[in-house]
This record gives C-alpha cells, sequence and structure tokens, in this order.
C-alpha cells in the first residue's frame, strides 16, 4: 500500500488512493468511506466518556482514593489525552498521514481499554474491600495496583490522542470541496460528526455506566474494548474505499523555524524598508507590522561573507509569509488563554459533580440511578443548545446584526463563559442546600438537584466548543489549519490540568477542609465559589482581548507590486463572509 511519498512532489497535495493512484471519484471516498472513519470515533468517544465520567466512583469507592486526588487522576487522564492530541497532528502531518496515525492510534487505544479492563477485573489490583471506614480505616491502594492502572489509562490517552486529532480531518478528506455536490455534503458530514461524539456520549453514560456499577468494572471496560477492536477491524477493512492526502510536513516545524531564526538574529538591525525581507513580494500574506521581533527571521543581512567571519548567524532565512503565518498563530494565543477556564469549569461535571451525586438521593421508583448517568443531562442539554442555535439563535442574530455569521465565533466564546459562571454558583448553591439537609436531619436530597448545573454548562459548552473550534480554524494561517484542532484540543488539556492544580493548591491551603473524601464535613461550595470568581475575572480578560481582535483579513496590507485583480477578489470575499470591525 502506498501511501506516503516522503519525497515531496506538486501533487503532495492532491488526493489518492490507497495504491498512491489519483482517485476515481466512483470507487473512493463519499458518505461510506466517512461513515466507517466515523466508527472509530464513536467508539472512541465511548471508550473515553466512560471512563471519565464513572471513574472517580471507582477511585473513591474501590481503590479508597481521597476524592482530591481521584479527581486529579481523571483531570490529568483527560489533559494528557488532549494535550497528545497535538503530538497526533504532529505525527500525522510530518510523516505517517492521517489513516495510518488513526489506526495505529486506535489499536493503541483497544490495548489501553484491554489493560484496564485487567486493570478492574484482577482481584490482587484492587486493596481489601472496606466495609465500616469509622471503625476501620481503608487501606488505599498500593503503588503496584496503581501503576496497572495509570499504564492502562495513559495508553489510552495516547491512542485517544492519535484519534481527536486526525479522525475529523481524515473524514472530510473523503469529500471534494472543490465539487459543489461533495462540498455539500461536507458541511453534513461535521454535523453527523459531531452527532456521533454526542450519540457516543449518551451511550458511554447511561448503558455503560449503569454495567460498570451494576454487573463490573470489567465488563463495562470490556465491552468498550471490544468496540474499539471493532473499530479498527472496520476501519482497516475499507482501506480501498478510502481518499487519502500525503504529509506535507508540522506546521510545526515552520513555527519552530521562525522563532529559532528570530532568535539567532536578533541583533540584525531592521533593514530599511519592510521589502528588503526574504521572499518580500512573493508572500502570499501580506506583511503586518505587528510583533516585528519576528522580522528579524526574514532579515537577509546576515548572509555576506563579511558578516559570516563577525559570527553572525548564515541560516537561510525565514519568508515573509511563514514569519506572517506564526504571527497570526501568536495573536491567537491572547483568546486561548482565557478558553482555558471555560475546560477547568467542565471538568468538574467528570468529578466533584459526579461525586455529589453519591451522596444524594438517586432512586427513581425502585431503580436507583448510577452516580455517572447524571452525565446524561449535560448531553441533553448541549444536543438541545446545538440545535437551537442552528435553527433558532442564529437565524435570530442574523437578523439583528445583518451578517451572514449572526453570532460571531469570539460571541459565542463569551456565552459559554458566562453560562460556565453560572454553573459553578447553581452548583455551589446547590452543594449548600445538600450538606446543610444532611447535617441537619441525615436527610439525603433528590440527585436532580443537579440538573441545572448539568444543564447550564452543558449550555455554555454548546456555545463555548463550536466558538472556539470556529475561531482557531477561521484565524489559523491556510496552511495551519491541521494543527488549529491540535490548538483548539490544547485548551481543553490546559483546562483540566489547571483543575488538577487548582484542586492540589485548594487541597494543600485548606489542611484538606475544603475537599474531603466525606463531602459532608467538606467545604466543596466554596470550591465552586472559587471558580465562579475565576470565571468572572477570567470573563473581564477575555471582553478585553475580544474587543481588541481583529479577523485576519482585516490585518492585510496588499503592497502595491503584487495586488492583483484576483487578490483583491479573496480579500473581498473573505471580508464579505467576515464582516468588519471587532470580531467580537
Amino acid at each position: 500500500m502506498v501511501l506516503v511519498d516522503s519525497h515531496g512532489s506538486k501533487d503532495d497535495g492532491a488526493m489518492v488512493d490507497f495504491r498512491g493512484n489519483p482517485v476515481d471519484k466512483s470507487k473512493t471516498g463519499g458518505w461510506l468511506a466517512a461513515g466507517l472513519i466515523l466508527g472509530t470515533e464513536l467508539s472512541e468517544r465511548i471508550c473515553v466518556m466512560g471512563i471519565s465520567m464513572n471513574m472517580v466512583t471507582y477511585l473513591v469507592g474501590d481503590l479508597h482514593l481521597s476524592t482530591a486526588k481521584s479527581a486529579n487522576i481523571v483531570t490529568n487522564f483527560m489533559g494528557t489525552l488532549n494535550l497528545l492530541g497535538l503530538v497526533g497532528g504532529f505525527v500525522a502531518d510530518a510523516k505517517l498521514g492521517r489513516y495510518m496515525t488513526v489506526a495505529i492510534a486506535a489499536s493503541v487505544t483497544a490495548l489501553g481499554v484491554t489493560l484496564l479492563t485487567l486493570a478492574t477485573t484482577i482481584p490482587s489490583m484492587r486493596p481489601p474491600p472496606c466495609t465500616d471506614p469509622r471503625r476501620d480505616p481503608c487501606v488505599e491502594a498500593n503503588g503496584r495496583q496503581l501503576a496497572m492502572l495509570y499504564t492502562a489509562l495513559y495508553t489510552i490517552a495516547l491512542g485517544g490522542g492519535g484519534i481527536k486529532s486526525n479522525v475529523s480531518g481524515f473524514g472530510s478528506d473523503q469529500f471534494d470541496s472543490s465539487d459543489p455536490k461533495e462540498e455539500k455534503a461536507m458541511i453534513y458530514f461535521f454535523n453527523r460528526f459531531y452527532f456521533c461524539i454526542s450519540l457516543g456520549s449518551l451511550f458511554a453514560v447511561t448503558v455503560l455506566v449503569y454495567i460498570q456499577d451494576n454487573v463490573g468494572r470489567g465488563w463495562g471496560y470490556g465491552i468498550s474494548a471490544g468496540t474499539m477492536i471493532i473499530a479498527v477491524g472496520v476501519l482497516l477493512a475499507g482501506t480501498a474505499l478510502y481518499r487519502f492526502k500525503r504529509p506535507q510536513g508540522s506546521p510545526l516545524t515552520v513555527i519552530w523555524r521562525v522563532v529559532s531564526s528570530a532568535w539567532r538574529r536578533r541583533r540584525l538591525p531592521y533593514p530599511p524598508q519592510p521589502d528588503m525581507l526574504n521572499e518580500y513580494y512573493n508572500a502570499t500574506v501580506p506583511h503586518s507590522n505587528k510583533l516585528r521581533c519576528l522580522d528579524k527571521a526574514s532579515v537577509i543581512e546576515g548572509d555576506t561573507p563579511a558578516d559570516a567571519a563577525k559570527g553572525v548567524a548564515t541560516s537561510k532565512p525565514a519568508t515573509v509569509t511563514q514569519v506572517e503565518e506564526v504571527k497570526m498563530v501568536v495573536m491567537l494565543l491572547p483568546i486561548w488563554s482565557t478558553c482555558i477556564l471555560f475546560w477547568t469549569v467542565y471538568s468538574q461535571m467528570n468529578t466533584f459533580t459526579i461525586e455529589q451525586a453519591t451522596f444524594m438521593n438517586r432512586n427513581l421508583g425502585g431503580f436507583e440511578i448510577p452516580a455517572g448517568s447524571f452525565s446524561f443531562f449535560l448531553f441533553i442539554t448541549i444536543l438541545l443548545f446545538t440545535s437551537l442555535n442552528e435553527r433558532v439563535l442564529v437565524p435570530l442574530a442574523r437578523r439583528v446584526t445583518h451578517t451572514k455569521q449572526g453570532l460571531s465565533s469570539l460571541q459565542r466564546v463569551g456565552i459559554g463563559l458566562v453560562f460556565s459562571i453560572f454553573g459553578m454558583g447553581a452548583s455551589a448553591l446547590v452543594e449548600m442546600r445538600r450538606r446543610d439537609a444532611f447535617i441537619s436531619d441525615g436527610t439525603r436530597i433528590r440527585a436532580f438537584w443537579l440538573v441545572p448545573q448539568f444543564f447550564l454548562v452543558g449550555a455554555g459548552e454548546a456555545f463555548a466548543y463550536v466558538g472556539q473550534l470556529e475561531f482557531f480554524i477561521r484565524e489559523a494561517p491556510e496552511r495551519m489549519k491541521s494543527m488549529s484542532t491540535g490548538l483548539f484540543l490544547s485548551t481543553l488539556s490546559m483546562g483540566y490540568f489547571v483543575s488538577s492544580v487548582l484542586v492540589t493548591l485548594v487541597d494543600s491551603a485548606t489542611s484538606k477542609k475544603w475537599l474531603r473524601s466525606d463531602l459532608n464535613r467538606g467545604k466543596l461550595d466554596n470550591f465552586y465559589w472559587m471558580l465562579a470568581l475565576l470565571g468572572v475575572l477570567n470573563f473581564m480578560v477575555f471582553l478585553v482581548f475580544a474587543m481588541r481582535h481583529r479577523y485576519k483579513v482585516q490585518n492585510y496590507v496588499v503592497p502595491q507590486q503584487e495586488s492583483t485583480s484576483t487578490d483583491a477578489g479573496n480579500i473581498a470575499a473573505e471580508v464579505a463572509t467576515e464582516g468588519v470591525g471587532s470580531s467580537f
């Protein structure tokens, strides 16, 4: 199978079949190929959500770890998984291609879930049961037992990162954007891709969580492992049907080259005119005056023999196009930094909110709902608001703003941040009521009191997820689109890691008084109030950055010598799509 040609050619960006020949549209791509690829994402979502939404109950109940430590294990796992998305994207872009990366990553995920099944099934991998914690202190899991658990979790994270960063791009490769009919199908593909994510999540938090709690962890994770193995088989079986795009090199390599070149040339003077920079008139992205320190990377003066004799860097300078593309990525970082806290708030839905449910009345008739299954309300809300956004809110916003977009990407992010603040406020109020009711007369209030916080954070995700993903894709340089998904995933990753840091700091600063394993003796509501306050401060910073941000087309200053009718038409079309003024 000829998929990778490490020697670049003019056709490297063209689509080929599994033998490396130009694609036959009648035999490759389309919905059948995309559907087989979607099966991999569906299986990955079932595995990851089945773990993250219910793992904290296993860590506290079976391994006898503290609530704070259990929460950190889950958030570190999710943070690593999303961070490895950057690695998966780099590997696919630089060498292996999307298909090979997804196939290998899916196999690694299947291995990881199989190890997790063994770790939760073998009796020696768990400490002795704890029947009465007040009389006999519970024995925590030892290092050997945790080592196998960590090995399984981070094997899953390694595979999940490779899938998450490439499967959507590989699926969209099955449609030709230059063909109007296939371009329309590609739009539906992304809708169905998001639907598969939500469908897999719903199955995980209902069916799988119930099996884990009432039949056995081994059965629950075993089903996930079997699903992933089947997905790998289906993906490989469809190899002849796929369209492939050869890897053309990672944008991260360009970024490193520009930054390192600018540093080596930092002592060189700026040229009198910007058109003296390397390949100024051949630039596909016009030169801008922002972040001038990076312009040093394209200064040519350091390449003379006299300068070489003086020890001045003589490496080949970067082009103006490369420098401007890196500038565009750097200018995304202020917004990127303010998106992190949303996912810190969201991570509480995987950890402390699930732990809250274990201390509440979960009976519905004669049936006790598993604590992890209350995440059902989170995903239902996401689906509800996703539908409302496209059918009601966006059309209404279009009438008000008279723009095609209706709500800009940053407006969506801002709405999501506001929802997350109210979500943490609701969480704090519910926890206060739950603890007070138990302390006063031993009453366990109904777990359905958790629905408001799931609803508010879920509504926030429906806005923030779409807004952030759209922002990074639209604002990233054209040649760095493949990296934009990884940049988005890194906000999720950092959000989970920030949650772990905050939990550790709060646990230490309060001498373990806020975040106790027995929530009835803790002050979890104070932790929620702290996140709400941080959310308010973060939102104010976000407003400043959002109001200063301009869409990338507004930074273009096209050199007179190179301004053509085609360039002007392209820019005018983009301006018409983006709108004018502040992107917020």
